[in-house]
């Protein structure tokens, strides 16, 4: 994503929005932090490196951080996967890669 693409980022006007939301660095552009329909692991740990990359740089990643932990959010959020947030002890009701593991082992 182009850091210089107005279209995806919050004007200078918007950093007084109290919704933490529009102004992060990934408004309005989800494809790198939802899995698509049997994503293969390669092609997952892509997408999240990148989408990382782009939490890291975001000015809102603690508020991003503590929605998806408080709310149990499927998905790469402030550079966590829901797995990432299973095994820091938050509650997550089926984490992917968790998910995937233990379907190959009862296999």
């Amino acid at each position: 994503m182009d850091a210089n693409n107005s279209q995806t980022h919050p004007s200078a006007d918007q950093n007084n929005d109290p919704d933490w939301r529009s102004r992060a660095n990934c408004a309005g552009d989800t494809v790198l932090f939802f899995a698509k329909k049997a994503e293969r692991p390669q092609a997952r740990a892509r997408r999240e490196a990148k989408a990382r990359r782009l939490c890291e740089a975001c000015e809102v990643n603690v508020e991003c951080r503590d929605f998806a932990r408080a709310n149990r959010e499927y998905g790469f959020w402030a550079g966590e996967s829901e797995e990432d947030r299973h095994l820091l002890g938050y509650t997550v009701s089926a984490p992917i890669g968790i998910r995937a593991r233990h379907h190959q082992n009862a296999s």
